[in-house]
């Protein structure tokens, strides 16, 4: 279980969904939007030392990334082939990344990592491509 249990999310209030196991060291807390159900919301805790999977987005409008505690590293790599790497640690900055249909993105722990996603419209299976 994540330690973030949330009755509101950027003030808007949600309702949690479930938690899912993604894999070895990364948990999922699925939320929905009460008010809005263009979206939805993960909120996803990565052990220290692991990775989220290589994702490649396939379909969406839209998917964002946000940072909310830890340390660790978002690398999204373009249709390109550029690299785009954020590092995140302890901050109180609110960092969000949109990434695009085409590209992949990984998350990777330091430490123990929080990170958000939200994903218009809501997630359904077949949005991402688990590519490792």
């Amino acid at each position: 279980m994540s330690i973030f249990k949330l009755e509101n999310f950027n003030e808007e209030p949600i309702t949690f969904v479930e938690t899912q196991n993604v894999k070895s060291g990364v948990v999922c807390d699925v939320y929905f939007f009460d008010k809005d159900g263009s979206k939805d919301l993960g909120i996803v805790t990565v052990s220290k030392g692991s990775k989220t999977p290589l994702q490649k987005v396939l379909k969406g409008d839209k998917t964002i990334e946000g940072f909310l505690s830890g340390v660790g590293t978002l690398t999204i790599t373009k249709q390109s082939g550029e690299i785009e790497k954020y590092d995140f640690s302890n901050s109180t900055a609110k960092i969000e990344v949109e990434v695009g249909i085409g590209q992949t993105m990984q998350w990777e722990a330091n430490e123990e990592l929080v990170f958000y996603e939200i994903c218009y419209p809501p997630y359904q299976d077949g949005r991402f491509e688990n590519i490792s």
